[in-house]
């Protein structure tokens, strides 16, 4: 199989993923719950990832670093401390539901920087119209999982550390990919991301750089920490004040062993393979006029396509019987689509990762081409 939808989950770990949750399997237990060896061992393992997360984005205080299951958990997180329904938020035009649906449920409409795709000066340029209309809270996207777009954080990030409105970041796509220092912008609140994309850990993990203090003061969940537990009430010193219940330590094993592959190859490194594999997909595919590719030199390893006279539906599922995994429809991204008017078509989507190569880029685009021949 030629695996081509990374955007969704790195379906290829680095072996020492999965070596390292058959050891958090069979050798610990009850995190934070006891002083015997296997305990031990599960909150040393636990506190290992934390470090390596820290180490990675730049955070100086390990325990700023809280577990999730995924994004999606620390969006909310996120967004249920820093925002009430009165809150002036702003998002970019290309929002997943992980954020729009959050904000709608607390009664929030938020103001969306419409601007052309891939016009970077244009958002930046109704951000500062944003923020001169009264913004209190940004969230952005840091790179969309439609199109692969890169939205200018650090142009807008200066400009929110100077107007001193907090940022919370959609990493989804970018944590592993593109260097985040969180030490570079006093606008960050918090960092959202999961763990089985592009930091090449397990699924049903995730972070929240919880930058803000405000959001250990307002927590989604409550219920047993192993800390403070004479009191009723939720702790309130991070991790612990977000963190409740048993965590997912196999999990968050692998996803240690993730981030150490992260940090050895470098998110840069990583980043210019897959721009370098894309950019010779692009070539490729351009060459059938009826593929239509939402293509840049800056975007990265996530294409968008579609092809004039069949639905993204259909191609997808032909190229899933030649064994090429790929998704079609909105992926749960209505706003980007709307950005890019692909709103009634939606698109097909090839995403990459370090493990993804050359020669599976040229056949898939030969199959691809092939198919659009035979419609």
């Amino acid at each position: 199989m030629i695996y081509l939808d990374n955007a969704a989950t790195t379906l290829h770990k680095p072996r020492a993923v999965d070596e390292a949750m058959r050891r958090a399997m069979h050798a610990a237990a009850g995190y934070a719950r006891g002083g015997y060896a296997a305990a031990m061992r599960a909150g040393e393992t636990v506190y290992a990832c934390r470090e390596q997360a820290a180490a990675l984005f730049g955070v100086q205080d390990p325990a700023r670093v809280v577990f999730t299951m995924n994004a999606t958990h620390a969006l909310n997180l996120a967004i249920h401390a820093l925002t009430q329904p009165e809150t002036r938020v702003v998002v970019g035009g290309y929002e997943h539901n992980a954020v729009m649906r959050p904000l709608m449920l607390r009664g929030i409409q938020p103001v969306v920087l419409d601007t052309p795709l891939w016009d970077r000066e244009a958002m930046v340029n109704r951000a500062k119209q944003a923020l001169a209309d009264g913004a209190e809270l940004f969230i952005l996207n840091h790179v969309s999982n439609v199109f692969g777009f890169a939205a200018p954080v650090e142009e807008i990030a200066a400009l929110l550390d100077e107007a001193g409105v907090p940022l919370i970041l959609d990493a989804s796509q970018s944590a592993g990919v593109i260097d985040i220092d969180v030490r570079q912008h006093p606008c960050l609140a918090a960092v959202c991301m999961p763990g089985h994309k592009g930091l090449y850990g397990p699924q049903g993990t995730g972070i929240l750089l919880a930058l803000d203090d405000r959001i250990a003061a307002h927590p989604l969940l409550a219920g047993g920490t192993g800390s403070r537990s004479e009191e009723m009430r939720q702790p309130d010193f991070l991790p612990d004040a977000l963190e409740s219940g048993t965590p997912n330590v196999p999990g968050i094993a692998g996803l240690a062993a993730g981030l150490a592959f992260v940090r050895s190859v470098g998110p840069a490194n990583i980043l210019v393979h897959e721009r370098r594999l894309m950019r010779e997909f692009v070539r490729a595919l351009e060459k059938e006029e009826r593929i239509e590719c939402f293509a840049h030199p800056d975007q990265t390893g996530v294409l968008s396509v579609r092809v004039r006279g069949a639905t993204c539906e259909g191609v997808a599922e032909t190229l899933a019987r030649q064994s090429v995994a790929v998704r079609a429809g909105l992926h749960c991204a209505p706003l980007a689509h709307r950005t890019a008017g692909t709103e009634e078509s939606g698109t097909i989507r090839f995403s990459l990762s370090f493990y993804s190569t050359p020669h599976q880029l040229e056949h898939a685009a030969e199959l691809l081409c092939q198919t659009v021949k035979n419609l």
